[in-house]
């Protein structure tokens, strides 16, 4: 069972709530101002149907008997007004109250949606789509996609539905309750009570109900979730499911998931249909009192039948209707605090990598880097490296290999401060990272990943990403670099073809050749490359080789590599082993040596020019010794 509202874990969120209504307080008092005004439109326009069936009475009782009709305001229609006019001054009092609640209820209906659409969720999500950009990876490796996606809509879903169920309606129903419980108490002080008496019963039956379908609805969305990772999976892995003909294995699966959701549905629509009719008998014991101990005083004069019984049965049912709504804005109230903690665990995890207050700007990158005892780990698991000290001066072009798992991935993020170190420091021409400008460190140090991201955008404004105001010319430049211009200029629209969803008209060379002109725009110092062949075939992989090699001229480069055909390429070529390093030096060098490097290096010695380079190195050796 959730916790009350008021206890102490709840309190700070719902005080956080609270703020961000006062914040919008204004939008709010438009909406809180309508609701009550269609609330007095509503008490009018049922007061004037007692009028009207009270002066019908008095026109149409017998001779010498008086009925009493309470005019309003102590107005009463002209002398010379005939029956049927005040009849249709009345209804028009009627007709006019029911139009001004029919075009008020728009402006309110509209006054909301701009609140909690416009205003408040946007504003959500705005500020929770910029705090996931400003988080670190750290951050991001502890959430799943998922979950991030339904705290950026459904989570900020329930806190829109605290500003719209939870306190404007909280305000109108108390307000209406109070209002209905005073009308009624004027007319009749103890009709009221006596009519009133089950509405406790009624009361703790909706909070019964709204607890014990709580978990439905939740397990409901948890199933429906299910069924759509099922959906999500099967348009995924069509290729697989296909090639291994599993059509009908994902159909049963899809079936059975589905046929879970009807059923909890049917669950759940059981309880529903047993609770609305206890609601109604519940609703209709109190009619029935009405009926009885009012009728009675209708007929023994001490309470009129239009503006006393009928309108004291309308002011009921409204009274009873509120009820219930407390006890839907009860269990509203727990939805939103569990939503509004999930955004706001966002909104407030700490900024670990973050611009300093007065970053350090270079004049002149040159693009030396070193690593000066530097350790890492994901927080507190394992070291990820230990000890890693490494000076590059600038324009060298560095290949870092190893193992899976041996911290390569993890060595090369600490440079564009992806992570923050544990200990030790990364210095950029000798100025620690830390003390770098955030922003024009990530332009000075461009990545390309293995498996480069590509929007749905041109193929302009991919190459654009880092510099969305470079010209054509520049584009074109860094293209020719990337040995992509030729197949760009191939293409339907050349520069302007808009690419499909993460890039998927294009080989995985094309792909990455992009990628690679998307770093050069940005004219980076330093280039990281990381295992930017590893999933390209081998007519592909000399395509983007050319384009590496073009890439590194002139600036300091770090590629994860483990084909020879780009290691051969390297100045230096360190390997990591369990986060250190175990051996450094050029490819001729680590091939002459025995350790880890030779033993991968003979595993891909498949063609004739890497026999030749192993047996003269290992000439070279024996003529030395």
């Amino acid at each position: 069972m959730s916790a009350p509202a008021s206890s102490p874990a709840n309190r700070p969120v719902l005080g956080r709530l609270l703020a961000l209504c006062w914040k919008h307080r204004y939008g709010c008092v438009i909406v809180i101002v309508c609701q009550m005004t269609l609330l007095v439109l509503g008490l009018a326009g049922l007061g004037f149907t007692g009028l009207g069936i009270d002066y019908l009475r008095s026109v149409l009782a017998p001779a010498g008997e008086t009925v009493a009709v309470a005019w309003p305001f102590g107005w009463q229609p002209p002398q010379d007004w005939e029956p049927m006019s005040v009849i249709g001054a009345i209804s028009g009092a009627i007709v006019a109250a029911a139009l001004l609640r029919s075009g008020l209820s728009w402006v309110a209906s509209a006054a909301l949606a701009r609140l909690v659409h416009r205003r408040v969720a946007a504003e959500l999500q705005s500020a929770v789509h910029a705090r996931l950009q400003l988080l670190s990876f750290r951050f991001l490796d502890r959430e799943t996609t998922g979950g991030l996606i339904n705290r950026a809509t459904g989570d900020i879903l329930a806190i829109r539905n605290f500003v719209e169920t939870v306190l404007i309606q909280s305000f109108t129903t108390v307000v209406s309750v109070a209002i209905f419980a005073i009308y009624m108490a004027r007319l009749h002080g103890p009709l009221a009570l006596a009519c009133l008496a089950t509405l406790p019963v009624l009361w703790a039956a909706c909070i019964f109900f709204s607890r014990l379908v709580h978990p439905l609805y939740r397990r409901g969305r948890e199933l429906f979730d299910e069924l759509v990772l099922v959906l999500v999976e099967a348009v995924q892995g069509v290729h697989t499911i296909k090639g291994f003909a599993r059509e009908p294995e994902l159909a049963t699966r899809f079936a059975a998931a589905n046929d879970a959701v009807r059923r909890h549905q049917r669950r759940i629509f059981w309880h529903v249909s047993v609770f609305s009719p206890s609601i109604d008998t519940l609703t209709n014991v109190n009619l029935l009192v009405l009926l009885i101990f009012g009728g009675h005083l209708v007929m023994a004069g001490e309470l009129p039948l239009g503006a006393g019984l009928v309108v004291f049965a309308g002011l009921l049912q409204q009274f009873s209707n509120q009820v219930s709504t407390i006890a839907q804005i009860a269990n509203g109230v727990q939805e939103s605090l569990a939503g509004a903690r999930r955004v706001f665990e966002v909104l407030d995890a700490p900024l670990e990598v973050a611009s300093p207050e007065q970053p350090v700007r270079p004049p002149v990158w040159r693009g030396a880097v070193t690593f000066e005892r530097v350790a890492f780990a994901h927080g507190a698991t394992s070291p990820v490296l230990c000890e890693i000290d490494l000076a590059i001066a600038p324009g060298t072009c560095v290949a870092v290999v190893g193992e899976t798992g041996a911290g390569k991935t993890a060595l090369l993020s600490l440079i564009p401060r992806f992570y923050d170190t544990t200990a030790g420091r990364v210095l950029i021409d000798g100025i620690d990272v830390r003390d770098l400008d955030l922003a024009e460190l990530r332009r000075r140090v461009a990545v390309v990943f293995q498996e480069s991201f590509l929007f749905s955008a041109s193929v302009r404004d991919n190459i654009a990403l880092g510099r969305p105001e470079a010209t054509a010319a520049e584009i074109e430049a860094v293209a020719r670099a990337a040995a992509a211009h030729e197949f760009i200029t191939a293409l339907p629209e050349g520069y302007d073809t808009v690419l499909g969803e993460s890039g998927v008209d294009l080989s995985g060379g094309q792909r990455q050749r992009l990628a690679i002109a998307r770093a050069l725009l940005q004219q980076p110092a330093v280039l990281v490359l990381d295992d930017p062949t590893a999933a390209i075939d081998p007519e592909t992989e000399h395509e983007v080789l050319t384009a590496i090699e073009r890439a590194t001229e002139d600036r300091t480069t770090f590629v994860v590599a483990h084909r020879l055909s780009t290691l051969r390429r390297a100045d230096l070529i360190v390997v990591l082993e369990r986060g250190r390093i175990v051996q450094r030096g050029t490819h001729e060098e680590l091939l002459a040596a025995p350790g880890p490097y030779r033993r991968a290096a003979m595993l891909q010695m498949i063609d004739d020019e890497s026999r030749r380079a192993l047996a003269e190195a290992v000439e070279l050796k024996e003529a030395v010794a």
